[in-house]
């Protein structure tokens, strides 16, 4: 029986096997699962790319701060990755010959999962915000304008606009039906890298938790808790929680609709285990319900791994008053 059904860590994958708060240990997950789906090709893309986007994060890169977005940090990212590289693995069991995404196809969705939310992180030039998480309504199109500057120094600039399109099967900015993907393989590579956003974080040991202490600030900061923001705000974290019930049935309609139960590969990747997203999905959605029911929201005591450099200042929703 796998360890999560015994004593999931909270800074580990729904496997418990992976600790997705380290980008090498990702990074050697990942690359194991490419080689195994394509042994004769190189992974030395990759492993450049995840050190990349540790860098990035970690406030090493030229121009850019650190992560400051406690919510869409370095683990959600690396959390992501796994899940897409898993989605794409079950896709590849489960099709055969010219209906596989293949070795290049796998290469473009595990850097665009990486840097998905690359657009979160702010330049050194950027004197109009304080924080990263402002940008939350737009990180999504930054994210793609990094990529034009980055992948050209992996030697893949030709993929730039297929890359910034996968992007924006993780965000709202664009309808999915309207994303200039027109290869269906490239969309069912999106379609799997918005289903491994949503289930990745959704499926955190600490999810409900990130909601309330930190998703909330995020969202303080950006203004997606005004009152006059889609859906009518939050007014508090307990606010956001007690709504976040609506939030499951809106992912379930997306994962069905949106992107077409492309969570079903992870039933091929898993085997005989299942689905361990959808589990734990499922798992912290009846917790939370029972909590509203009760009352008893302080019972959310878990307490997340930290993984932003310890000279970031914290996000606090009083800054935003």
């Amino acid at each position: 029986m796998l360890g999560y059904m015994v004593n999931r860590r909270s800074e580990y994958d729904v496997s418990n096997t992976v600790n997705v708060t380290k980008a090498t240990d990702v990074c050697n997950e990942v690359c194991r699962l490419y080689v195994d789906l394509y042994p004769n090709i190189a992974t030395a893309s990759l492993q450049q790319a995840f050190e990349d986007m540790e860098q990035l994060f970690r406030g090493q890169w030229r121009g850019y701060f650190a992560c400051e977005a406690p919510y869409h940090d370095l683990q959600h990212s690396l959390d992501v990755t796994l899940a897409m590289m898993r989605l794409v693995h079950g896709h590849e069991q489960s099709h055969t010959g010219k209906e596989r995404i293949g070795h290049f196809g796998t290469l473009l969705g595990v850097i665009s999962a990486l840097f998905h939310d690359a657009g979160y992180i702010r330049r050194w030039n950027d004197h109009r915000h304080v924080n990263g998480s402002e940008y939350t309504i737009t990180h999504v199109s930054r994210g793609g304008r990094f990529l034009a500057e980055y992948l050209p120094t992996l030697g893949l600039g030709h993929a730039v606009t297929i890359c910034s399109n996968l992007l924006h099967f993780t965000g709202y900015e664009i309808p999915t039906h309207n994303i200039p993907l027109a290869d269906a393989k490239l969309r069912a590579l999106g379609m799997m890298m918005g289903t491994a956003d949503l289930l990745a974080q959704m499926s955190d040991r600490c999810y409900l938790e990130k909601c309330r202490d930190r998703l909330y600030p995020e969202f303080i900061a950006s203004g997606m808790a005004s009152p006059e923001a889609p859906g009518g705000g939050y007014a508090s974290p307990s606010d956001l929680l007690s709504k976040t019930p609506f939030f499951f049935e809106h992912v379930k309609d997306r994962l069905h609709n949106d992107f077409r139960d492309a969570y079903r590969y992870l039933e091929a990747f898993f085997s005989v285990d299942g689905n361990l997203y959808m589990a734990e999905v499922i798992r912290s959605h009846d917790y939370l319900k029972k909590q509203l029911e009760n009352n008893a929201l302080p019972l959310l005591r878990r307490v997340p791994p930290w993984t932003l450099n310890h000279n970031v200042p914290p996000l606090t929703p009083s800054r935003y008053h």
